[in-house]
């Protein structure tokens, strides 16, 4: 958990300010996971801060939902291409990805 804190501090992910009146505030927690290797020995145990979307109201708290992943296709057009190019293709396992864009809506957590 203290590295997930720590990466959200180098990252300056988010700004910690008061909660304005009058606006639904979204809940947080914890969610762990224990890695495993092909024995199925625990290596890793993982932890993530979340945001509860559950408690949203669609028209108040949100428009639009969207998660940032590759579908199927996109891989199989993807290997294909590079296939075909003869490039190589190394996996690699992305730790942490933040997406430092501009948002045009305020976003509360408590």
């Amino acid at each position: 958990m203290q590295e997930e804190l720590v990466e959200f501090d180098q990252n300056e992910v988010w700004t910690l300010v008061r909660p304005p009146q009058n606006h639904p505030i979204l809940g947080t927690r914890w969610v762990f996971q224990n890695k495993l290797d092909d024995t199925g020995v625990i290596i890793r145990n993982k932890s993530r801060l979340v945001a509860k979307g559950c408690t949203q109201i669609e028209g108040l708290d949100y428009d639009e939902t969207f998660a940032h992943v590759a579908c199927l296709e996109a891989i199989k057009i993807f290997l294909a291409y590079f296939a075909h190019k003869g490039f190589k293709v190394y996996q690699v396992d992305v730790k942490r990805a933040f997406l430092n864009g501009e948002l045009d809506t305020e976003v509360y957590l408590q």
